[in-house]
């Protein structure tokens, strides 16, 4: 493997990204639907303030093998604004090569960037190793349930 780089997240690689969403969905053993969302993303991604940010590493080749999104939000217990991270992924063959750490690492500088002192983000239970890799970063988890709430019904 070429030596990967990190870099945000260019319009050019929409289709990937939308790939990597999918295999990231599947991964989690959810549902995806890939229709619009490139369209949806770069709407999101693209404007002067973004509602997500997203990196991305290259592996040289301007071919996607992961990626990691983030937004700033606002905690009302704190007072402060912190790091929503929402996704993390990287392909099944890139694991283990400590380009998780990397992006991490890189989301760190960028949540300084934005002011923001704390990063929070979610797995699921049943992902054991990256829960091991959050556990071995300084990650301290909250035991909490997520609940979804259909607005169009």
């Amino acid at each position: 493997m070429k030596t990967p780089i990190i870099r945000f997240v260019k319009p050019n690689d929409l289709v990937q990204l939308v790939h990597l969403c999918e295999l990231h969905a599947n991964f989690e053993k959810s549902e995806y639907n890939s229709k619009h969302k490139a369209v949806l993303l770069k709407e999101a991604l693209f404007k002067e303030n973004p509602d997500l940010y997203c990196l991305v590493i290259d592996s040289g080749e301007n071919n996607l093998i992961g990626y990691a999104t983030y937004m700033k939000q606002y905690s009302t217990w704190d007072a402060s604004f912190y790091i929503y991270m929402d996704c993390l992924f990287l392909k099944s063959e890139s694991r283990g090569f400590g380009l998780g750490e990397k992006l991490m690492n890189q989301i760190k500088k960028e949540a300084v960037l934005l002011h923001c002192s704390i990063i929070q983000w979610q797995t699921p239970k049943f992902n054991t190793r990256a829960i091991k890799f959050y556990n071995r970063i300084g990650g301290v988890s909250k035991d909490k349930e997520r609940y979804f709430l259909n607005t169009n019904k």
